[in-house]
């Protein structure tokens, strides 16, 4: 068994975290603007240096916007936010993704993966799918949840890459943090199996070479996890 080192975060990393927080728990409120750089540095006991880059950060993640002189103001991160800031929100909560994040997720899931079953489907060779047999076989073998996990990302994530679409495999990609923590509560709820037929399911039309049959089942299957009978809501 392999231990991983331990560290302590970094003071932009705190820097960065107190702001989230604030921000996200509505102690800083939309619009409101911070105190200039060295205020903050005195006020927190840290560099200037860990100010700015702490900032730059936050601005990155769509939690501020900086506007040239006139100052730094807390942004509207459900309208600039990316990626990173729904990670931010599902850290806020403990890893909880609150019940609008999960039904969105979901909805765009739907889009991305009909999308990846219409390109792939009608090109796809024997040799792919023997390898997404390979991959969705895994999911079966593993002993616990995340490994689980880890299996039915690596059998989507193959067959976004076979839709030989550049950017689809790097959107999904970029949906990993939610996607695992939305599958630990599916597992959770559901088991492993569960997850293991969902995804095996979804290979048989591929093997079939059944696009349509594809696309029903990740519209129906998806759709039992918004409103149907296996919803992941935390609430």
């Amino acid at each position: 068994m392999e231990f991983e080192k331990i560290s302590s975060p970094s003071l932009r990393e705190l820097f960065v975290d107190q702001l989230e927080n604030m921000i996200l728990s509505g102690k800083l409120k939309i619009g409101e603007k911070l105190p200039p750089e060295r205020q903050l540095a005195q006020m927190m006991q840290v560099s200037r240096a860990v100010v700015n880059s702490g900032i730059s950060e936050l601005e990155k993640k769509g939690f501020l916007i900086v506007k040239p002189r006139s100052g730094t103001f807390v942004a509207d991160y459900r309208r600039k936010g990316t990626v990173e800031t729904l990670v931010a929100i599902m850290k806020y909560n403990g890893g909880r993704i609150r019940r609008e994040e999960i039904r969105s997720i979901l909805e765009v899931r739907i889009a991305l993966d009909t999308l990846i079953a219409r390109l792939s489907i009608p090109m796809i060779t024997d040799e792919e799918i023997q390898v997404l047999f390979e991959k969705v076989e895994a999911i079966q073998n593993t002993t616990n949840v995340q490994e689980a996990i880890e299996a039915a990302f690596a059998f989507q994530h193959e067959f976004a890459l076979s839709s030989k679409n550049t950017l689809i495999p790097l959107i999904f990609q970029s949906f990993h943090a939610p996607i695992f923590t939305m599958w630990e509560r599916f597992c959770e709820l559901y088991g492993i199996e569960t997850l293991y037929n969902r995804n095996y399911t979804m290979w048989t039309y591929i093997k079939n070479r059944d696009t349509q049959g594809a696309v029903y089942w990740i519209e129906h299957s998806l759709k039992q996890c918004i409103d149907g009978d296996t919803q992941i809501y935390f609430d």
